[in-house]
């Protein structure tokens, strides 16, 4: 029988000759080598092992529970450690501007992708509206003279709207399709569009229209526009639906533009719209998603003001429309209230906190400070126009001003409800002067010596 141990550059030894010997010397030593050689392969393979096994489960870490990648920073810093103020402040100026041909858009706001935002400081603040769940989006929307905010939708979210600047004819369309509440709008008052309801805003004056829009969502905003579901409904499906003359024919004679429009201005915009109209609908429709907020009452404190768009459970101060916009926000669910807070030159608007809403503002004018109170966390930081700021619900903060002219800020708040809201003063005066004088280690007659008339 053949040996093939035994072979050797195509010679044969026979038993106990030399040739066996060496043979089996090399044979040892190639064993050791395949040996030593997987031995390494396995070590090799075991690091990259842990290392990937590392990297996955350090970027799972960073995720939250809806996929979110909110713990990541989109450029690496290096070490450094991000100022806890941007978890409440966004420079929105400094924010990345979305350009379209009839305006543009910018956003305080989480998001998904990393690459949609601009910078570690906005990712942080993304991350903290995400986490507290904060039911707040926050946007500035630019419309140039006779462009239009393309009718649209969105799925997640109810919209709060307040012109800053111009004038604007507005469409909303709810779920009764007779029924297309149209009205102009200027600045100082607000519009309110539901969740689903298809809206446009078309800018009808010489300068640009300015809006500042809160959302009710602390997610992702997800929105349709509706030229974008035109082109992506099968050619014969919208011709059946919209039954044209020439049916698909005539479909097919609609070109997708190359640029997004979102904020719509063609160039050839006097050749294609020859009258254009701006209705304006009864009040008693109107007034669902209308409301004139630089005509309100006034709703004084020592120091400042407060205009309110919101719900109110005693609706006794309230006119008949206004009681129409109050119903309409309390019908919807997760609505929004808004105000206008002015705050004198060098005065205070007091610590206080909210039960029952957190709390997003935009700087409109003035300057001022910002004082944030809540569990293992305290900061107090510098607040400008443009600038957008978030207060958690049940964190205690203050606003003050510090400029020579009056801070002006649009705030909003996550609650359809009426606001709930305790102030410093009254928890002071509320709490008995033996339990103060225990807990901040002062005799009972000093503690007397805090102010006991009713502040608002």
């Amino acid at each position: 029988m053949d040996n093939q141990a035994f072979e050797l550059h195509g010679e044969s030894f026979p038993p106990g000759k030399e040739g066996p010997k060496k043979e089996a010397k090399k044979s040892n030593r190639s064993l050791m080598k395949i040996f030593l050689a997987c031995l390494l392969a396995c070590g090799i393979t075991t690091v990259l092992g842990v290392l990937t096994l590392a990297l996955v489960s350090n970027d799972a870490s960073k995720r939250d529970p809806d996929g979110g990648n909110v713990g990541m920073s989109p450029s690496p810093s290096h070490g450094r450690r991000l100022d806890v103020k941007f978890q409440f402040l966004n420079h929105l100026k400094k924010s990345k501007v979305y350009t379209y041909p009839g305006g543009q858009i910018q956003w305080a706001r989480f998001r998904k992708e990393l690459l949609d935002y601009g910078s570690e400081e906005e990712v942080e603040f993304g991350r903290s509206l995400n986490i507290h769940r904060s039911q707040m989006t926050f946007g500035t929307l630019r419309i140039k003279s006779k462009g239009l905010r393309a009718p649209h939708w969105h799925f997640n979210a109810n919209e709060h709207g307040y012109l800053q600047q111009g004038s604007a004819w507005v469409g909303v369309m709810g779920a009764d399709d007779n029924v297309v509440t149209t009205y102009n709008v200027t600045a100082g008052q607000v519009v309110f569009f539901p969740r689903n309801t298809i809206h446009w805003l078309k800018n009808v004056g010489e300068e640009d229209c300015v809006f500042l829009l809160f959302f009710s969502t602390h997610e992702e905003l997800q929105t349709l526009d509706m030229d974008d579901v035109f082109f992506w409904t099968p050619e014969d499906v919208a011709a059946r639906a919209l039954k044209p003359p020439g049916g698909v024919n005539f479909i097919r004679t609609f070109q997708k533009q190359a640029e997004d429009q979102a904020i719509n201005l063609p160039p050839n915009l006097e050749d294609l719209v020859q009258n254009a109209t701006y209705g304006q609908s009864p009040d008693h429709l109107v007034w669902r998603y209308f409301y004139n907020l630089k005509g309100s009452a006034e709703d004084p404190f020592p120091g400042g003001s407060f205009q309110w768009a919101r719900y109110r459970r005693d609706a006794t101060s309230l006119n008949g429309n206004e009681k129409i916009f109050s119903e309409s926000l309390h019908k919807h669910e997760n609505t929004l209230t808004l105000a206008t807070l002015r705050i004198r030159s060098n005065s205070l608007g007091q610590p206080h906190f909210h039960f029952n809403a957190h709390e997003m503002g935009y700087v409109l004018s003035g300057c001022g400070q910002v004082g944030v109170v809540l569990s293992g966390t305290s900061i107090n930081f510098n607040i400008d126009i443009g600038d957008v700021i978030f207060f958690p619900v049940g964190s205690q903060h203050y606003i003050k001003s510090v400029c020579e002219e009056e801070l002006l800020l649009l705030l909003a708040y996550s609650t359809g409800n009426q606001l709930e809201t305790l102030r410093m003063s009254s928890y002071f005066q509320g709490t008995a002067d033996h339990i103060l004088a225990q807990l901040f280690f002062k005799a009972q007659a000093e503690i007397k010596m805090f102010s006991r008339t009713s502040q608002p």
